[in-house]
Order: structure tokens, then sequence, then C-alpha cells
């Protein structure tokens, strides 16, 4: 009886945690954290102006690698402090923002075929969908460590394709965003059965 009157306790008192979860935070890391996934969320549009005006270019090559640091930096900063709901909801979305805006716009001038980049937009947006539907239904889906592999090959691929010296080969760009695309799909599988794992182990609600 006091065994479940603990674990009652222990359970009211995470959930009130997670309802006054600080919106910034206020420990120096993590408005360090949150203020980095900020400049990548305002930067993306403006890397993906860049490349539209002109691709490849060193300019924008060095802006998205600078972009890329700023989300290393977030993670590292993110671990040393508590969670915010900023960083919980903004650094997934400015990494997917990057990707995509850039991948775009890489198909708008020829750079990219739009078949790999809509497959990714297709998980990325219909992923987000499904952990938020569940996350609603107390369900959580947790992160699987490919997915930080795929996001970094992504991320590579769309670098690739900036990089001046490569411009006159583009078999290495499209190669590594069709690897991107194959873990982007192996990852959607596995959240996927992950899902359903869930389910039987705690529910529907």
């Amino acid at each position: 009886m006091e065994r479940r009157a603990a674990e009652s306790a222990d359970s009211a008192d995470s959930a009130d945690s997670a309802e006054r979860m600080d919106l910034i935070g206020s420990e120096s890391w993590a408005l360090a954290a949150n203020a980095l996934t900020i400049i990548r969320f305002v930067g993306a549009p403006l890397l993906a102006v860049m490349v539209a005006f002109r691709n490849p270019w060193w300019l924008s090559f060095w802006f998205g690698w600078f972009l890329g640091a700023t989300d290393f930096l977030d993670g590292r900063f993110a671990r040393r402090a508590k969670p915010t709901r900023l960083g919980a909801f903004l650094d997934p979305l400015a990494d997917k923002l990057v990707i995509l805006l850039v991948g775009y716009v890489l198909v708008s001038i020829g750079r990219f075929g739009w078949l790999p980049v809509t497959i990714i937009a297709v998980r990325e947006v219909g992923l987000t969908v499904y952990r938020s539907y569940w996350a609603r239904r107390g369900l959580a889906i947790p992160s699987r460590k490919l997915a930080k592999y795929k996001t970094f090959v992504q991320g590579l691929a769309v670098a690739a394709a900036m990089f001046p010296p490569l411009e006159n080969n583009h078999w290495i760009a499209d190669g590594l965003l069709w690897l991107a695309v194959g873990i982007t799909l192996v990852t959607a599988f596995q959240y996927a059965i992950d899902g359903q794992a869930s389910l039987r182990s705690g529910g529907e609600r």
C-alpha cells in the first residue's frame, strides 16, 4: 500500500514537473541552447535564399556549416540543462526546416530530383504528426539513435550539393541524398514498430 502511494506520488510529481516546464528556461545552458535553436530557425530561410540566388557558392556553403555547428552545440548545451517547452518544440522543427527548405530550393534550381526530397519531406512531416498524435494521448515514442545519423547524412547531402569543388560531380551529392532516403525509410519503419509496441504495453488512451 505504501509502495503504491509512493509510486502515485512520484507520478504526480512527474506530471506536475512536466506541466511546470519553463518556456525558455532560466539556466544559462538552457538559454544558450534555445538561442542557438532560434538562430538555426531564423537562418534556414536565409540559407535557402542564398542557395536560390547562387549555387554553388562558398558563402552559402560556410553559412550552412555554421547552422550545422549551432545544432551540434545546441545538443551539447541542452544536455546540461533542464528541458524547456521552446527547445522541445523548436529544436526538431529547426532541423527539418533547414533540410527541407534548402532541399526544395535545390530541386527548384535543378540540382536535386524532386522524388528523394519529397520522400524525406513526407517522412518528416508524417512522423511529426504521428508522434504528436500519440503524445497528446500520453504515449511517448522515443527517438532512435539511427535518426541522428539520418539527420547527419541528410545535411551532408545538402552540403555536398552546395560545395563548389563538387559542382561537376553531382553523383556524390545524389548518392548521399539517396543514402539519406534509405536511412529515412528504415527509421520510419522502426518508429512504426515502436508505436505498435508502445500501444501493446501501454494501451490506447
